[in-house]
């Protein structure tokens, strides 16, 4: 049986990512458990019965989508790394080990090869990886793809995409949009930030942002909600304005879909006070801290105000 096909109704791209997680699912069976355990959050949690949960992610790249012939071969590996590293963020957790993957076509450059290897190697030890193993395998002329899986340790408390409930504060690290003007190569996976918010009381609904605020905020709303969004709160980064002037596309777009920001979106309960909890993180760290908006009951006529759709509608 041929694996590609030339009807378009029957090919994957006819599937959104969503859905295509769902059907892939629903074909394991009974093998794949429900997420935390399985797929569906940042990370795989496994509960080996010890104290900490064992987190696994795996997450890969490939040329000519995820970096071009601009991009030096360590900043390609920091990024395979970093990607990963940023689901253990998400999650809280601690990164340990990694088995990397690659589908190599026969006349890649071994020069190239070496540096990608050297550059990982350089980012592992920045963050306290071992390498653990991996594998590889021939591809045609002109391929590079590269999987990585990531092993790391959970804290006490595993942060989760579910448990976000109606009026609760949203919050959002660092700042949105205009990634691909460098930040998607060089950005810092928010892992201390994470453990610590792991630690806090009323943290829930926490993603990491990889395809856009408008895709991934769905992600962490509560069952039939919507989330209210205060659009001129929103940390729009200086390329993400730079972009703007290039394309003409709103500085204000790009923050909502450029996506690969590696910023951490999460929910916090309203019994704790944002303010109080904004200058506890202010204490802690320079990353900037926003409070973009909340989430609410649906979205009704007669409603005026900026929603975000838990059906991935996005941003009216």
């Amino acid at each position: 049986m041929k694996p590609f096909t030339t009807a378009p109704a029957e090919a994957v791209s006819a599937l959104r990512e969503i859905a295509l997680l769902r059907a892939m699912r629903e074909w394991l069976g009974v093998v794949s458990p429900a997420s935390p355990q399985g797929m569906g959050d940042d990370c795989a949690v496994l509960d080996l019965g010890a104290s900490h949960a064992i987190l696994a992610k795996s997450d890969g790249i490939v040329y000519g989508r995820h970096f071009d012939d601009s991009a030096k071969p360590e900043a390609v590996a920091a990024k395979l790394l970093k990607r990963n590293l940023s689901d253990i963020a998400a999650m809280g957790g601690t990164p340990k080990h990694a088995l990397v993957h690659l589908v190599i076509g026969r006349n890649l450059s071994s020069v190239w090869l070496k540096e990608f290897y050297t550059g990982l190697a350089e980012c592992c030890q920045e963050y306290g990886i071992t390498v653990a193993g991996g594998g590889t395998a021939q591809g045609p002329d002109g391929l590079f793809a590269a999987d990585l899986t990531l092993l790391g340790i959970s804290g006490a408390n595993v942060l989760l995409r579910a448990g976000a409930e109606i009026g609760d504060a949203i919050f959002v690290t660092g700042e949105l949009g205009g990634s691909i003007l460098g930040k998607h190569l060089e950005f810092t996976p928010r892992l201390i930030e994470g453990q610590w918010l792991a630690q806090q009381s009323g943290v829930r609904g926490v993603i990491d942002i990889s395809d856009g605020l408008a895709k991934d905020l769905p992600e962490i709303l509560p069952p039939d909600s919507d989330a209210q969004i205060d659009l001129a709160a929103l940390p729009i980064s200086a390329d993400a304005k730079k972009l703007e002037k290039q394309d003409k596309r709103p500085a204000l777009t790009h923050a909502l879909t450029d996506g690969e920001d590696y910023e951490l979106l999460f929910a916090l309960n309203s019994s704790v006070n944002p303010k109080i909890f904004a200058a506890d993180w202010k204490k802690t760290f320079s990353t900037k801290l926003t409070k973009i908006g909340k989430t609410r009951a649906p979205w009704s006529a007669g409603q005026t105000t900026t929603t975000a759709s838990p059906t991935g509608a996005g941003i009216d």
